[in-house]
């Protein structure tokens, strides 16, 4: 099997929006390590400190830390405990939320449609399967999962017909959903928006992201930087929300009060959210999704 290599996703403006010139960086999702060697060569002077839970990305952490010795530190846990590990404000935090190359295309790991392997969608090693996930819920609950994680219309008929069957494998998961959910006229897999809800589900992708957000308000030094990057409504949104609601205000005089209104713990760069361009595009067809949200962290403490 001809694996795909992992090819980090906006990775020019995740550098420009990050802008490393010295100081200590945190790469909370490392994967490949992507991320992190563009910032180590970007300037000489700049450390990165690496999450993952991924066991399997030890063999690019070595490669990592052969090229770049004491300037790169990594730590296998989840992004979200970065605060437990690190206790002095750094330049950068960046993410790219989501499941990798490497992970999609390893059978065994039972996140793909593509392959036939294990139904269980585990980031690390902890924690129930996918499968057992299925057994466990009742069907009800299932169904629910379904909806808001994977914003699946017809969740009932499919949790349904998941509790019937308790599929075990990859492949017998998307058999049951094909047999009760017609082909889209677009397409795509009907059996996708369930994998993603219970991918999502199994990992707590948006529950680990959210903590993460929050902490990097005292994570971030003041003008330090937080660069995300993401892959589905769900996620956007969160990142949109709580930008929103921790950016500094306009600050415009009150003609009742004559007071400024507050300022925010950030100050957001990217009105809009950066997508990939053309070139990227063909060169990376998982780049079609991602959305790149940026902010500074203000001199505020809110």
């Amino acid at each position: 099997m001809n694996l795909i290599p992992h090819i980090p996703v906006l990775l020019e403006p995740v550098i420009q929006h990050l802008k490393p010139q010295g100081g200590v960086f945190i790469d909370g999702t490392f994967g490949a390590g992507g991320y992190t060697r563009a910032i180590l060569l970007a300037h000489p002077k700049s450390k990165v400190i690496a999450f993952d839970r991924d066991p399997s990305v030890d063999v690019y952490v070595k490669k990592v830390k052969d090229e770049f010795g004491a300037r790169f530190n990594f730590i296998q846990d989840c992004f979200s405990n970065m605060a437990l590990h690190i206790h002095k404000p750094v330049d950068g935090i960046v993410l790219d939320i989501g499941v990798s190359s490497m992970q999609i295309d390893q059978p065994t790991r039972g996140f793909s449609l593509r392959f036939d392997g294990p139904l269980d969608m585990r980031m690390g090693n902890t924690g129930p399967t996918a499968a057992e996930i299925i057994q466990s819920l009742p069907e009800k609950k299932l169904a629910e999962l379904l909806f808001k994680y994977g914003e699946e219309k017809c969740s009932r008929r499919i949790a349904h017909a998941l509790k019937k069957k308790l599929p075990q494998t990859t492949l017998q998961m998307a058999e049951v959903i094909h047999a009760v959910m017609p082909r889209p006229k677009d397409g795509s897999d009907s059996a996708t928006r369930s994998f993603q809800a219970l991918r999502i589900f199994v990992n707590d992708e948006l529950g680990e992201l959210e903590r993460t957000l929050a902490a990097s308000v005292s994570l971030l030094k003041p003008q330090g930087r937080l660069v995300v990057v993401s892959f589905h409504s769900l996620e956007d949104r969160i990142v949109k929300d709580f930008l929103n609601q921790n950016s500094e205000k306009s600050g415009h005089v009150n003609k009742y009060a004559k007071t400024k209104q507050a300022e925010g713990a950030f100050r957001i760069l990217t009105k809009k959210p950066v997508t990939a361009g053309e070139d990227e595009l063909k060169n990376n067809p998982r780049a079609h999704s991602a959305k790149l949200r940026a902010a500074i962290r203000t001199e505020s403490t809110p």
